[in-house]
């Protein structure tokens, strides 16, 4: 009689053992690989490098995005590549699904051992603690996707060399400029090549109201201590909006003292605010000189030229499709500040997401009809002309007439250079309305004025209040 062995080898049963951590990580890393070399670093940085892999169930894929933006993004333009990416590795994963997360984690963790966890986890737990006692940092604010032109090279420049340097290069940094100008993009790029790069280093990030609340707490707890003692034992502290500290005495006393321990301590201060130093409001004399103490640097307004390399950027970075024509309507168009600009373009890439429609010039005077209607009011070459005139006490006609005096002439350069950004005129159609002047004297007078409000801080602020007395003018 034959025996039946049919015990010793069963029937496969269709199911394959589940994938281990080290598994689980190498195949993620080989996905991010391959999108890498697939998309290009530009995109790659901004949409893949800071997904979380959160789990394999069967034959789906659950990826984690740390804002709303990016888990929007990546499901409508992503999913594809990275499900196929995926096949590559494991054939039965049929799906890619993209959730809102809030944590930072590249992968699962694994299991802790018996004898109880490793050092090394634990001081990324507490790492992990004391950052988050500060602001989270945006992913996409990094050096890399920071367009720089002149109105911001020198910023752009000392922060990075600030965020370079294992010791303070310049102490305090204070970066200042008018809203949306790239002051907090700044911020996190520094904060984030810090972490990155030196990862022993402790970093706070936060707003200046964040700085007073916690203060607030520490008082009504009567925790004060504890309160000093974390903000001093920091490498890097890093406020942001410092200017909503004017007039809270007793917060301006507080980040006064702390001022002096980290400096004194050889500790990086880095700080933004609306105004220089010397110009904030219901800030006590004592500090502001100890902000005047490091580099000061100015962040001036938008030019045609930034704005439009700003569009070109995020239109290489993610594929948006647009002409150069339609990157040129837009920066004509949108000129009061870089935060303006991106929402617009949040609001063409999710139309397009929506309905698949070609991007025109037409297109987006429907999509954006309300912020180019508001462009509108805010602009007009005789509003232009009026408020320079004003503001430099000169009369109105002088605009127009063929006298080269110094205090004419600069008047007349700062007016076409407000023109040139404030609407969509070409230099000869400016030059027109400025007594019919050709139009190299118009892009001469462009130039000249922003090298001047390169080297010279008190022009970049005229410039900045025209702009603003402009569009507060025009408001409905």
């Amino acid at each position: 009689m034959t025996e039946d062995t049919s015990h010793h080898h069963p029937e496969p049963t269709g199911q394959t053992p589940p994938l281990s951590i080290d598994q689980l990580t190498a195949g993620w890393e080989r996905v991010r690989d391959r999108l890498r070399t697939d998309l290009g670093d530009n995109a790659w940085r901004h949409w893949i490098k800071n997904l979380q892999f959160i789990e394999k169930a069967g034959a789906s894929i659950i990826l984690g995005a740390e804002s709303k933006l990016a888990t929007s993004r990546v499901s409508g333009q992503y999913t594809d590549r990275l499900r196929a990416n995926f096949k590559l590795e494991w054939p039965e994963v049929d799906n890619v699904e993209i959730r809102h997360v809030h944590r930072t984690a590249t992968m699962p963790p694994k299991p802790a051992r018996a004898s109880g966890q490793p050092a090394s986890s634990v001081r990324a737990r507490a790492m992990d603690d004391f950052e988050d006692f500060g602001g989270r940092l945006d992913p996409r604010m990094t050096f890399d996707n920071f367009v720089v032109e002149k109105p911001n090279e020198f910023a752009h420049a000392v922060a990075l060399k600030t965020a370079m340097s294992e010791n303070p290069q310049f102490n305090p940094l204070f970066l200042y400029g008018g809203v949306g100008l790239g002051k907090t993009h700044l911020m996190h790029a520094i904060a984030t090549h810090i972490r990155e790069n030196f990862a022993h280093r402790r970093v706070i990030y936060m707003t200046a109201e964040a700085f007073m609340h916690h203060f607030v707490k520490a008082i009504r707890h009567q925790d004060t201590m504890q309160f000093k003692e974390r903000f001093r034992s920091v490498d890097v502290l890093m406020v942001d909006d410092v200017q909503f500290i004017g007039g809270k005495d007793s917060t301006q006393e507080e980040f006064f003292h702390t001022f002096n321990a980290l400096v004194n301590d050889n500790k990086q201060i880095i700080i933004s605010a609306d105004k220089s130093p010397t110009d904030l409001k219901g800030v006590e004399e004592r500090l502001r000189s100890r902000l005047n103490w490091g580099m000061v640097a100015n962040i001036n307004p938008t030019t045609f030229e930034l704005r439009l390399g700003i569009i070109e950027s995020r239109n290489e970075a993610e594929g948006i499709g647009l002409s150069h024509q339609v990157m040129e309507f837009l920066a004509h168009k949108i000129t009061s500040n870089v935060r303006e600009l991106e929402g617009a373009l949040n609001r063409i890439v999710a139309n397009k997401m929506i309905n698949g429609d070609p991007i025109t010039i037409d297109s987006v005077r429907v999509i954006l009809a309300d912020v180019l209607r508001a462009s509108n009011r805010q602009v007009s070459m005789g509003e232009i002309k009026r408020e320079v005139a004003r503001h430099y006490n000169i009369r109105l006609e002088e605009m127009h007439s063929k006298r080269r005096s110094r205090n004419i002439v600069l008047p007349r350069q700062v007016a076409m250079f407000l023109a040139k950004n404030l609407t969509s005129n070409s230099y000869p159609e400016i030059g027109q309305h400025f007594g019919g002047r050709d139009h190299t004297t118009v892009m001469h007078a462009v130039n000249k004025v922003e090298s001047m409000m390169n080297e010279d801080a008190t022009m970049a602020e005229d410039i900045a209040m025209l702009r603003s007395l402009l569009h507060a003018s025009n408001q409905p």
